[in-house]
C-alpha cells in the first residue's frame, strides 16, 4: 500500500483524527509506511516483536453469531500496521505475556488499552470495539488512536480448564497485573520508534476481568494512564469467586432451578416493581428499592404441590443465598472480609447465546457438577475452577469438601494480587487521572454492589467532593453483564477524551439499545444514564426515549 494510498484510505473513516486538534498533536508514520512498519519487528532483550505488517483499511463485518452484541462487529479499520510481539517469562516454566500492538498510518496522538475477560488465556486485538461503545461509531483505531492487547501471560487451550495457568506462580502474577503493565510499557516503545515520539495522552478500557484490570492500573500504576474506562469490573475477585462457588453448591441438589421457574421469578420481580417508576415497560428502573419490595417467599409452593409455577423451600433457600452476603472468617486486602449479595431483575435476560441471566450465570441448564461441566451456570465453572486451580491449588479437590479457614495463608495471598479494592486513589487523582465506573444492575456474573460500594469507600476515603473532581459512578438498569436486557451502549471514550484535555466532566448521559444490524445499527429504546445514586424515573411520553424520564433519587 502506497503511502498516498494510505492516507487517502485513513480520511475517508471520517473521524479518524477529528479529535487530534484538543491539545494533542498528531502523527504520522514515515513517507513509507511498510518500511517503518517491518523494522518493528525482532527484538534483542525480553521484549520479541514476532511480526510487523501494513494492513490496508477494512470494511465493517457483521456476524450472525458472537459471544456478546458487540462481539458480533468487526469495525471499519484504516491503513495500520499490525504489530504481534510476546516478552519473555523469567520463569521458563512460565508462558510468554502476547501482545497485540495497532499502529494506525494516521494517529491521534493517543493510544488505548484494552482488558481482557474471565480468565483470559486470549489475545485482546484492540481491533474490535471497545467496553459499552455505540455499534455505529467509528472504532478508536479509526479515530486514530494507537490500540493494544494482550493474553495476559497464558493461553488457554480446548478441554483444559481456563484456570490451570494460575498454577505457576509467575503466570498468575502475570494476570494479576504484571502483564497489562509491561505490555503498556512495550506499546510506548513501539510508539515512540514508529513515531518518533511518545503518546500524548494514554486511555485504558475493560469489561468484566478488564474492569479489574483498569481498576488495578488507577491502583498500582497510577502514573501511567490519563483516562481509565471501568465497567461491571470484578472488583473483589477473590469474594466473587467464594460467593460463586456457595451459589452453585446450594443448587447442587433440590435446590437447582429450571428455566421455567427462573421465568417465573423474572415475571414476578417485574409484576413487583415494574411501574414503581411511572412507566409500563418492563424493565426495573430501581433496582435497589425492588431489591427491598420482592419477596421470593411469596412464590413458596403450597404443601403437596411442586411444579414450574413454585418454588420448594430448598429453590427459596437457593435464591436467597444467591442474593445474600458472603462472609469471610477473617478481613482480605483493605480490610475487606464479605462479598455482597447479588439484586433482583433482568433473571430471565438473553445474553450468551439463547440463554442468559440466571441461567448463563448462575444456573447453567444442569444442575452443578464436579468436575464442572459445560452446559452448568459460568459462576459454577469459575468459582469451583478457581477454588481447585487458585486457592487450593489442587485440581481434583471436592468442591464440597473445601474449608475456607483451611487455606487463610493463600486467600491473603491471592487477595492482595487480584482485589482491586483500595480506596486510596490520590496519587492517580493528583496527576490528573479521570476514571468513569459503569455497573449493570441486571449482573449475575458479579454483583453490582461490589463496584458501588468501591466507589462509595472512595469518596470516604477521599472526601465526596474530591472524589467528584476525577470519577464518576453510573449505573444502568436492566443491563446483564455483557451489555444485553436494556439500553447499554455509551460513547464513554469521548467522554473520557473531552474530561481529560477539555476539563469536561460529564453529567448524566444516555445509553441506547441498538438492532445489530449494519448500517444503520438502528436505536430500539434509550433511557438515561444517571450518576449514582441516582435512578431513571418516567416523566411522559414514549417509554422507548430517554426524553421520556429523568434523572433523580
Amino acid at each position: 500500500m502506497t503511502r498516498k494510498n494510505a492516507k487517502r484510505c485513513a480520511l475517508l473513516v471520517g473521524a479518524a483524527v477529528a479529535l487530534s486538534a484538543n491539545a494533542v498533536s498528531a502523527a504520522t508514520l514515515a513517507e513509507d509506511a511498510e518500511m517503518v512498519c517491518k523494522s518493528l519487528a525482532g527484538g534483542a532483550d525480553a521484549v520479541k516483536i514476532v511480526s510487523a505488517t501494513l494492513l490496508a483499511p477494512s470494511q465493517l463485518a457483521v456476524a450472525e453469531r458472537g459471544p456478546t452484541p458487540s462481539g458480533r462487529i468487526t469495525p471499519a479499520n484504516p491503513g495500520f500496521c499490525k504489530v504481534l510481539g510476546h516478552i519473555d517469562p523469567t520463569d521458563p516454566k512460565a508462558p510468554p505475556i502476547k501482545f497485540q500492538v495497532n499502529l494506525p498510518v494516521e494517529w491521534n496522538g493517543r493510544s488505548v488499552q484494552y482488558g481482557g475477560g474471565g480468565f483470559n488465556g486470549v489475545l485482546i486485538t484492540g481491533l474490535g470495539l471497545p467496553p459499552a461503545y455505540p455499534f455505529d461509531k467509528p472504532s478508536p483505531l479509526a479515530r486514530g488512536f494507537v490500540t493494544y492487547g494482550t493474553d495476559s501471560g497464558h493461553e488457554s487451550k480446548p478441554g483444559e480448564p481456563p484456570q490451570l495457568f494460575a498454577l505457576n506462580d509467575e503466570a498468575f502474577e502475570n494476570f494479576a497485573h504484571r502483564a497489562y503493565k509491561k505490555v503498556r510499557d512495550a506499546a510506548v516503545g513501539l510508539m515512540e520508534r514508529a513515531y518518533g515520539k511518545k503518546p500524548e495522552k494514554m486511555y485504558f478500557m475493560g469489561s468484566s476481568e478488564g474492569g479489574r484490570e483498569g481498576l488495578t492500573m488507577a491502583q498500582r500504576y497510577p502514573d501511567d494512564f490519563d483516562g481509565i474506562f471501568a465497567r461491571v469490573p470484578v472488583i473483589n475477585w477473590v469474594g466473587l469467586q467464594h460467593a460463586g462457588t456457595r451459589s452453585g453448591l446450594v443448587t447442587m441438589g433440590e435446590g437447582w432451578i429450571n428455566p421455567a421457574q427462573v421465568k417465573l421469578v423474572a415475571d414476578s420481580v417485574r409484576q413487583a416493581c415494574d411501574k414503581a417508576d411511572g412507566s409500563d415497560n418492563a424493565l426495573v428502573q430501581d433496582p435497589v428499592a425492588c431489591n427491598a419490595a420482592f419477596k421470593v417467599e411469596t412464590l413458596r409452593c403450597a404443601a403437596g404441590q411442586s411444579g414450574d409455577q413454585c418454588l420448594t423451600d430448598a429453590q427459596i433457600k437457593a435464591v436467597n443465598t444467591l442474593h445474600g452476603t458472603y462472609k469471610f472468617p477473617f478481613a482480605l486486602a483493605n480490610g475487606l472480609d464479605d462479598y455482597p449479595g447479588w439484586g433482583v431483575s433482568g433473571e430471565d435476560a438473553a445474553a450468551i447465546g439463547p440463554t442468559g441471566g440466571w441461567v448463563a450465570w448462575w444456573l447453567g441448564t444442569a444442575p452443578p457438577a464436579q468436575p464442572p461441566a459445560p452446559n452448568n451456570g459460568i459462576a459454577w465453572i469459575y468459582g469451583a475452577g478457581g477454588i481447585q486451580h487458585v486457592f487450593a491449588r489442587d485440581p481434583k479437590l471436592d468442591v464440597t469438601t473445601y474449608k475456607v479457614e483451611e487455606h487463610k495463608a493463600r486467600l491473603l495471598e491471592v487477595s492482595s494480587l487480584m482485589d482491586s479494592t483500595d480506596p486510596d486513589l490520590s496519587r492517580f487523582r493528583g496527576r490528573g487521572g479521570r476514571l468513569i465506573m459503569l455497573e449493570h444492575m441486571a449482573d449475575y456474573a458479579q454483583s453490582p454492589y461490589a463496584g458501588i460500594r468501591y466507589f462509595e469507600s472512595v469518596e470516604r476515603k477521599l472526601g465526596k467532593a474530591e472524589t467528584a473532581e476525577f470519577a464518576r459512578l453510573y449505573t444502568a438498569p436492566g443491563v446483564d453483564h455483557v451489555g444485553s436486557g436494556a439500553p447499554a451502549n455509551v460513547d464513554m471514550l469521548s467522554a473520557l477524551v473531552e474530561w481529560v484535555e477539555q476539563g469536561k466532566g460529564p453529567g448524566d448521559l444516555e445509553v441506547s439499545e441498538q438492532k445489530v444490524e449494519a448500517p444503520t445499527f438502528a436505536t430500539l429504546r434509550a433511557l438515561p444514564l444517571c450518576r449514582w445514586p441516582s435512578w431513571p424515573h418516567y416523566k411522559s411520553g414514549p417509554v422507548t426515549e430517554a426524553s421520556s424520564f429523568t434523572c433523580a433519587p
